[in-house]
């Protein structure tokens, strides 16, 4: 998106605007400190790591975030990523994780792009107008009528629904555009990455979930979402394990709030709050917890 990203404490103003549409969860109490994930992970089965601002900065892994994956699995602790990156292939995501150094089976990466996916399955059919990149195409969509959301208002217009997928090389105008023909006639919107924002090496970029509450704050659309913080990629992540563990055994590891925290206290897992990346790096941290009402169950610096 070619229009500045916001700073961190702006991002959390704007998860606060849009608290209204993401699921309730219990509150928590307090929450504890510890100077790293291995202090921590011993009393828990499986740890989800989220990606972004945890294990990697865009295309960067955050130091020394493989050797502890490493050393959780030494323990027998089963790792598995649950990321909001729905713009990639399963194939290129994987290509990814191995060229930073990481280890994860294509089974222990669990993306809102599968959820999505999944979703699409018990979709009737009908035909998609896709907010995705050129890099990689409408690969993985090709089971469906879909179409790629350029600047053609014609190409919005004969989409029966939209797909909110990823958000590199989308304009102000292409937003436009959308909102223009949703207007005109309301349609169903899928949304595959609910994040507002990523942190990546230049900073934090605008994510679909950005422009798809945009849309509703508009009265255009009631979005529906495949990703974090939401119910379905945590179900998709949990149907890959056998046998299943009880959510209390589970900790959630992430960077934001209210898609990482918030999901995780949702679902009855536990969770730990990264802070030296993502949007909440250089914050107040005790000031956003009480602000956003979603408290963790650990603190931790990295990982």
């Amino acid at each position: 998106m070619t229009t500045p990203p916001p700073a961190g404490r702006t991002a959390f103003d704007a998860y606060l605007a849009i608290r209204h549409r993401l699921p309730d969860a219990p509150e928590g109490s307090a929450y504890g400190r510890a100077p790293h994930l291995g202090a921590i992970a011993d009393p828990f089965e499986v740890i989800l790591f989220d990606a972004y601002g945890v294990i990697n900065v865009g295309e960067t892994p955050i130091l020394g975030a493989a050797a502890r994956i490493a050393e959780l699995r030494k323990k027998g602790k089963r790792v598995m990523v649950v990321s909001n990156s729905a713009g990639y292939p399963k194939r290129a995501m994987m290509a990814r994780y191995e060229r930073l150094g990481f280890d994860f089976a294509p089974e222990e990466v669990v993306t809102s792009r599968e959820a999505m996916l999944a979703r699409l399955t018990r979709e009737k059919p009908r035909r998609w107008g896709v907010m995705l990149g050129l890099g990689h195409g409408l690969r993985e969509f090709e089971k469906i009528d879909a179409h790629l959301l350029l600047d053609d208002a014609a190409a919005y217009d004969a989409a029966e629904g939209f797909l909110l997928v990823g958000s590199d090389g989308w304009t102000v105008k292409r937003q436009r555009l959308l909102a223009a023909s949703l207007r005109a006639r309301p349609r169903p919107v899928l949304v595959g990455n609910p994040d507002l924002v990523a942190p990546r090496e230049g900073g934090l970029t605008l994510e679909p979930g950005h422009f798809a509450h945009a849309l509703a704050d508009a009265d255009l659309c009631a979005p529906e979402f495949c990703g974090k913080p939401f119910r379905a990629i945590f179900d998709l992540a949990l149907s890959r394990l056998d046998p299943v563990p009880d959510p209390s055994r589970v900790l959630m590891v992430g960077d934001t709030l209210h898609t990482d925290i918030l999901g995780a206290r949702a679902m009855g897992f536990a969770s730990a709050l990264v802070t030296d990346h993502g949007p909440l790096a250089g914050e107040d941290i005790v000031a956003a917890i009480d602000r956003a009402g979603i408290i963790p169950d650990f603190v931790i610096p990295h990982i």
